[in-house]
């Protein structure tokens, strides 16, 4: 079996979408002749804890760990963040003076912090993983980020010994949409388009998660490039004997932010909510994750609050009865520059769950086509109140008629088994 370190981030007891991936991808690798080394912090500073993810670990995973210092307390401290991550109601307003040590830290973290606060784990990483590959040679070096502090050990690694290398871009770098938001200097600016810029020069091969995001690396440097999408793993989403919920029910799964707060949505169940009975006596919104104290805000001046069930964050494992039993499954991705190239990762899960998907996306984004191409749903623009509310109201109509289901289609490439089989293509091709 050939072998591949892979230096991540995140990893369980860990939870949220970061980890998904390589966690998965690691389940599988072995059946296509890899078996897995994975690189990770010891004492990582993450927001969400799911111990449910460790029995996702492959018995073949060698898991290496080292400490990790991170300034997070500090910055944490600065922005007025607290460990409490619930979604209590006393948690759910912000005081104008948090939101302006969050803003300060904020800027202080993309200015200094560069490419990100585990930018102090680079080097004492390096020295340990020259000496590990010494007396541990392996095939190939799989950096995944964000953090992109991950892609520098990598490439530091790979100036040393000349192993082939990686460079999986979960998200963007110096495109990211929260840099405008950091109010970077140019200086730093300069200096996160240079690293970025390092990464993809020296790497073998960039691997990215959509199209989008694909074509614009290859517009960067003209090597080759590899689309690997994030899915679902079969085991993770069997059918169940579930029972569909009884309401018209909107199951969004995830964080809701400030970048997915929709009047076309909120606006539109408000008029239909004013303008059918019906509509009004079966309709139940569930939001199960993280939500931003900003949503709340808007549900209550769209008067949408008795309608609103909030679950909070739920293991990755309990998360897929409520998808399976959802009447409509909502699906909201960012409004932000970079929206076009945004593929979730929910997306694969709920177009495996087979209940159909309503997303508010831009109409010719990755997105779009992927839901046209597979059936599984439709898309609806950002500011289109009146697109929304039809959209709504043919959804419900179907309820109503016991008719509304699924049409998906050929979702079936983007399982996770799937997919690592084209990661495993891509670790081939490079040490042929």
């Amino acid at each position: 079996m050939k072998k591949v370190l892979i230096i991540a981030y995140y990893w369980p007891p860990s939870g949220g979408s970061g980890v998904q991936r390589w966690l998965k991808f690691t389940k599988y690798l072995p059946e296509f002749g890899w078996k897995p080394i994975i690189y990770t912090p010891e004492n990582p500073d993450f927001d969400i804890k799911d111990e449910s993810l460790l029995k996702d670990i492959s018995p073949d995973t060698v898991v290496l760990k080292r400490k990790i210092w991170e300034p997070y307390r500090i910055y944490q401290f600065f922005a007025g963040k607290k460990k409490d991550k619930s979604n209590k109601k006393e948690n759910k307003q912000k005081s104008k003076k948090s939101e302006l040590l969050y803003k300060i830290a904020f800027t202080l973290r993309g200015n200094l912090f560069i490419p990100d606060p585990r930018c102090f784990w680079i080097k004492p990483s390096v020295k340990y993983l020259e000496k590990y590959l010494k007396e541990n040679p392996v095939d190939v070096i799989v950096s995944t980020g964000p953090p992109h502090s991950m892609h520098e050990i990598a490439l530091k690694l790979h100036r040393k010994t000349n192993i082939p290398w990686v460079a999986d871009f979960r998200d963007p770098w110096a495109y990211i949409d929260f840099h405008k938001d950091q109010n970077l200097t140019r200086l730093a600016e300069k200096i996160h388009h240079k690293k970025e810029q390092s990464i993809i020069t020296e790497a073998n091969c960039i691997v990215s998660v959509t199209p989008t995001w694909c074509a614009e690396f290859e517009a960067k440097h003209p090597q080759k490039v590899a689309l690997v999408h994030n899915g679902y793993d079969e085991a993770d989403v069997a059918k169940k004997e579930v029972t569909l919920d009884p309401d018209f029910s909107l199951v969004h799964i995830g964080l809701i932010n400030k970048s997915r707060n929709y009047k076309a949505l909120w606006e539109a169940l408000h008029l239909l909510l004013k303008e059918n009975e019906a509509f009004r006596k079966a309709l139940k919104i569930k939001l199960v994750g993280t939500i931003d104290p900003v949503i709340f805000s808007e549900i209550e001046r769209y008067e949408l609050s008795p309608y609103i069930e909030t679950i909070g964050y739920l293991p990755h494992k309990e998360v897929s009865e409520f998808q399976q039993k959802a009447q409509v499954l909502l699906l909201l991705v960012s409004n932000t520059p970079n929206a076009g190239g945004m593929l979730t990762g929910k997306l694969y899960e709920y177009m495996a769950s087979q209940r159909p998907i309503l997303a508010i996306a831009p109409t010719g984004s990755d997105l779009a086509h992927l839901l046209h191409e597979t059936k599984a749903g439709s898309t609806i623009d950002f500011e289109d109140v009146e697109g929304m509310k039809i959209a709504l109201l043919h959804l419900f109509e179907q309820y109503q008629s016991g008719t509304l289901s699924s049409s998906a289609t050929g979702y079936q490439q983007y399982s996770r088994r799937a997919q690592c089989g084209i990661m495993a293509g891509v670790l081939d091709d490079i040490t042929k």
